[in-house]
């Protein structure tokens, strides 16, 4: 009894998924849109050196484009939903096996402390911010989430346990990762108008830039210092992401507990605040600090989160709009600006506070 409760409460892929004939029309579409995507970033390697456009933004744009110019029959729509929301739960749970908590130990208490603190205030601000500019609720939570950790992966992790529409999802993703790449390019020009050394602006660039390897990208004309450094601060910023989306399953569970009082019915504890995807995401991190998961497995799980997130990303691009995305536009260009000058303006703080300015 006790495990079929656990299993129910936790709600697996497995207890959800349709048939798997009806999956593979609209799988088979977001795979096609993926491997459109994951060629258009070689593309750009090849040609520039280095993706501006990851595939993940790539598939959520090709797959808008296609949505926009016809839209997929009944028979794609099973594999579409399952793309979009069961491959990203599980992407979510297989990030948990690339993270270690030991990396908080060799970066200091002073520091930790501050990257948790900023994370917050960032993720407050920002969700403040966004409500300001009148942007709905769950699209303000995927903006400040995303400003505050780590861009894309963020969005796409806190989207389901929010159960955010689809067109906020991509239209989040999209403005975050346009202007991610301006952050990346004016990184290196702050760092020298300000005069910081290699390892202050390797800190400062892992506490406003988004995703890792945009850090390594930011940081590089720095030297190898500010990247190793950036990129270890950026990989504490990102741990913040299981504490978060796990405190925002809680808050979300509570709120529908609420909503149905009188029709909710006793789960097993905590298994009926946090899904299953969250559950495994916190254990694998687990089982990685204490050295249960092996080295060799790490490289491969990284590989296949990646590959997930791009398909469910076409999946989300494939119900997606255009038209719902450009009217939400400026708002949410308006709000992430502002909101990375306000993350911007912190991090020196904390940088000048620790001693490191």
């Amino acid at each position: 009894m006790a495990l079929r409760s656990f299993v129910v409460a936790c709600k697996p892929p497995f207890l959800v998924l349709p048939r798997l004939g009806a999956l593979i029309p609209g799988v088979g579409l977001c795979a096609l849109v993926s491997v459109l995507a994951l060629a258009g970033e070689g593309a750009e390697r090849a040609l520039f050196g280095s993706a501006w456009l990851e595939a993940l933004v790539l598939a959520i744009l090709i797959g808008t484009v296609v949505r926009t110019v016809w839209q997929p029959g009944e028979r794609y729509q099973a594999g579409v939903a399952c793309a979009a929301k069961t491959f990203l739960e599980a992407a979510v749970a297989l990030m948990g096996a690339t993270m270690s908590f030991e990396a908080l130990a060799q970066a200091g208490v002073p520091l930790v402390g501050g990257i948790v603190v900023i994370v917050a205030g960032a993720i407050a601000a920002s969700f403040a911010l966004g409500r300001l500019f009148g942007l709905p609720r769950k699209m303000a939570l995927l903006v400040a989430c995303g400003n505050a950790i780590c861009g894309n992966s963020a969005i796409a992790a806190v989207a389901p346990v929010i159960n955010a529409k689809a067109k906020d999802v991509a239209a989040a993703i999209a403005f975050t990762a346009v202007l991610g790449v301006a952050v990346v390019l004016l990184m290196p020009v702050l760092a020298g108008v300000l005069g910081l050394s290699a390892v202050a602006g390797g800190a400062l660039a892992g506490l406003t830039v988004y995703a890792v390897p945009q850090v390594i990208a930011a940081a590089g004309p720095l030297g190898t210092v500010a990247v190793q450094f950036g990129t270890l601060v950026k990989l504490i910023r990102v741990l913040m992401l299981g504490p978060v989306v796990a405190l925002l399953s809680v808050m979300m569970a509570r709120k529908g507990e609420n909503a149905q009082a009188e029709v909710a019915k006793p789960a097993l504890g905590i298994f009926r605040f946090l899904p299953w995807f969250i559950l495994a995401f916190l254990a694998l991190a687990a089982a990685r600090s204490v050295g249960w998961v092996p080295d060799v497995v790490v490289e491969p799980a990284h590989q296949m989160a990646g590959w997930l997130t791009v398909i469910s990303m076409a999946g989300l691009g494939l119900g997606v709009d255009l038209r719902a995305v450009t009217a939400a536009g400026p708002r949410i260009t308006a709000v992430v600006v502002v909101s990375l000058l306000i993350l911007t303006g912190a991090s020196l703080v904390l940088l000048d506070v620790i001693g490191m300015v």
